[in-house]
């Protein structure tokens, strides 16, 4: 097979960098050179007695000249090692480092290392072949079978090198198995840049581009070295290749980590711990990965976790996120997602935020298409339920909860914050929109605060809006009122027998909106239906929609007043005439959700632009653009905000009285948000089934507590006498 060869013996530690590859003037070393953190003159040649100690001790080497040590090297301390090539090492002293129960001395011992720079006061033993990497300081290394660094290390990154063809380079092939969407990862890569290249495949200059950019932002030269930053624990690990480890790492047990970049340190450490095997990929930092996870081809958001064998394959996870036992291909995640399940499966999907796949769900089986080309996109909030089963291709508004069931066709759901129900019985789809505001404000008052709670970044290059009422959701809700509206128009004629009369789109829309904000009893009786939410020809039912378009308009009230509260009370010296004058105008009503960054569309065109024309040039400035989006984000939801407003007050202009009446209906909705959740908590304390499992009260009371006792619904209690506040202060203020 030839796979073997033989090599002259002075070959172990040397010839790194092919000579055809070297610069002129320039040895195998030069790169190494430029990525140690310490001077080259802190170094020296072994002194004859320590050369002496060295033999004594059992250590080899194929030459001593190339063994360099500084002034504070202890020949005791170290033990039974082979050396070849360059080998430089820091300061070795008799004393011993201690990382949670594990003790060793500092120094090297019953070790092979070849061609490596070691930093001041690290412990390597029992490690069988360690080469080619950059050692930090104060670093263990316990246990290992294998360290190894190739001439062509990428470290994850989707780059070729020196004299490579194109077919080593690693993409992703995100949102869709047929590779269409492919991305190619690199370090420092988010959601939002992942969303820009597969998102946007029509434009094939901003693709050109990004993978010019990917490429020219990174050195293509051959021979760089892994590196394992300051302070690192690795032991007990089979196959460590082609890796860069920055501080503060600690690995334990892994099985095999190859070309990975794994961000981490001392303020976010991150850990990999046993049975792990990742290949091909980005960690991000405080990242947590255990217990036998498989990752191929991947990025791993900022303070997100792998668990009990999770499988992430051809995947981007955002950051602030779980995924634990279950099987994910080919997906693109934005930030703040919760999997758990071992029988859990999710394919083909982008997902886009603040979601939970439930225990048994299928999301994106390929049964209904004759290649794996199909997709699903769900907004954030999605919340499939236990054994779910959606085919491809699909699509679902903002905070859509699907009930347990088998899904037999494509859907397309338009109504944010809608409950979906697969009626076998009655064999038709049922929608009750608004059915998080009506019926479970206590799961989604505390989304917003559990998702920023849970935000433990310190390194936080994502904005992610987590608010779930912002532009995105305001937006799908208004044009869930319009449909509404159309829906129970067409119902009404439906049964007036008189659909030749139904007219235009705008005629529908006025007809609807009186029926359905008049008395609830001319048309409680309507069959309304949904259109084009499914690929059947079964019936889909919009249920309650009268009291849905209440909470809907409820909710951009809300919405509304809470965020040009926020701007009077930021802007005290502002009259109202001037914030009327301010805010009023055009404002921006089409947004999308960048990797859990919300940017308005002309923005996002502006951006590629910007890229196409070679006026943004790195990675660097592209994010620099997220952030100034993102700077002028708050003022652009406000002007949002007050259109909102004016829309649903059917104004031009906010007048004072109607702002003052607009507050005080604000607080009206705010008592109601308190309400519910706590109506909506109770009820699982009221629940008598629960209750079965205790033998008194007391036991009940004594485990989980009353809801009095309800940490959230505190929190609820403040947050409403505080808006309280706000607005009396507001309504005081002399405009």
């Amino acid at each position: 097979m030839g796979t073997v060869s033989i090599l002259p013996a002075n070959s172990l530690g040397s010839g790194f960098i092919p000579s055809n590859y070297l610069p002129e003037g320039k040895d195998e070393y030069y790169i190494r050179n430029t990525q140690i953190p310490w001077s080259q003159d802190r170094w020296r040649h072994l002194r004859p007695d320590e050369i002496k100690n060295l033999v004594n001790n059992d250590n080899f080497s194929d030459n001593w000249d190339s063994l360099f040590v500084t002034d504070q090297f202890d020949p005791g301390q170290v033990k039974g090692n082979k050396f070849y090539g360059l080998v430089r090492l820091g300061n070795i002293s008799n004393n011993i480092l201690e990382h949670h129960d594990l003790r060793v001395p500092v120094g090297i011992t019953n070790s092979v290392i070849i061609s490596c720079d070691i930093g001041d006061n690290t412990a390597i033993h029992e490690v069988r072949y360690l080469s080619h990497f950059i050692i930090g300081d104060r670093c263990i290394l316990f246990n290992i079978k294998e360290m190894n660094t190739t001439n062509h290390a990428k470290f994850g990154n989707g780059i070729v090198k020196d004299g490579e063809p194109e077919d080593v380079r690693v993409s992703l092939d995100l949102m869709n198995e047929a590779g269409g969407r492919s991305v190619l990862p690199f370090n420092g890569m988010i959601t939002a840049d992942a969303w820009l290249w597969a998102k946007y495949r029509d434009d094939t200059i901003l693709q050109e581009k990004l993978k010019e950019i990917t490429q020219n932002s990174f050195d293509s030269h051959l021979g760089y070295y892994g590196t394992v930053g300051d302070q690192c624990v690795i032991k007990n690990s089979l196959i460590l290749k082609d890796v860069k480890i920055y501080s503060d790492c600690y690995i334990k047990g892994a099985n095999k980590l190859k070309n990975l970049t794994i961000n981490s340190s001392e303020a976010e450490p991150t850990q990999i711990g046993e049975g792990v095997e990742l290949v091909n990929g980005i960690i991000g930092y405080g990242c947590h990965i255990f217990y036998g996870c498989k990752a191929v081809r991947f990025i791993l958001g900022n303070n997100s976790n792998l668990k009990y064998g999770a499988r992430l394959i051809n995947s981007f996870l955002g950051d602030n996120s779980t995924i634990s036992c279950c099987e994910v291909l080919n997906n693109l995640i934005f930030p703040a997602h919760e999997q758990h399940h071992n029988n859990s499966f999710l394919i083909a999907s982008v997902v886009m935020g603040q979601s939970n796949i439930a225990a048994g769900a299928t999301i994106g089986s390929n049964h209904n298409s004759r290649a794996n080309d199909n997709e699903i996109q769900a907004g954030r909030g999605f919340w499939p339920g236990l054994c779910t089963s959606v085919k491809h291709s699909c699509r679902f508004a903002s905070f859509t909860l699907l009930s347990k069931a088998h899904y037999p066709a494509e859907l397309d759901i338009p109504l944010p914050f809608s409950l979906i129900n697969n009626n076998v019985s009655k064999d038709q789809l049922e929608v009750l929109p608004a059915f998080w505001w009506m019926y479970n404000m206590y799961a989604l008052a505390r989304n917003t605060w559990k998702y920023n709670d849970r935000d433990k970044r310190m390194n936080k290059i994502q904005n992610i809006e987590f608010d779930f009422l912002a532009p995105d959701t305001v937006e799908e809700i208004i044009h869930a009122c319009r449909l509404l509206e159309i829906y129970t128009a067409k119902a009404y004629l439906r049964s007036k027998v008189n659909l030749k009369d139904i007219g235009n789109e705008n005629k529908l829309v006025e007809k609807g909106r009186l029926l359905i904000k008049g008395d609830e009893n001319q048309i409680k009786d309507l069959e309304i239906r949904g259109e084009d939410f499914e690929k059947s020809k079964r019936k889909v039912l919009i249920i309650k929609a009268y009291k849905a378009y209440g909470a809907y308009h409820d909710m951009l009230h809300y919405y509304a007043v809470k965020n040009l509260l926020v701007f009077a009370e930021s802007n005290p010296e502002i009259s109202f005439n001037d914030m009327c004058n301010i805010l009023e105008g055009s404002c921006e009503h089409r947004w999308v959700n960048f990797g859990g960054q919300l940017i308005s569309e002309k923005d996002v065109d502006s951006l590629r632009i910007d890229i196409r024309s070679g006026n943004i040039t790195s990675w660097e400035e592209i994010h620099n653009r997220y952030n100034s989006f993102y700077e002028e984000y708050t003022g652009e939801k406000q002007k949002h905000a007050y259109a909102v407003l004016c829309g649903i007050l059917g104004i031009d202009k906010l007048t004072e009285s109607l702002w003052i009446s607009a507050m005080e209906k604000a607080v009206e909705i705010q008592d109601f948000i308190s309400q519910q959740v706590y109506i909506t908590r109770k009820k699982d304390f009221d629940n008598p089934f629960r209750q079965k499992t205790y033998r008194n009260k007391e036991e009940m009371i004594a485990s989980i507590g009353t809801i009095e006792d309800n940490g959230f619904v505190k929190q609820i209690r403040k947050q409403t006498e505080d808006f309280k506040k706000l607005v009396s202060r507001v309504k005081n203020r002399s405009f």
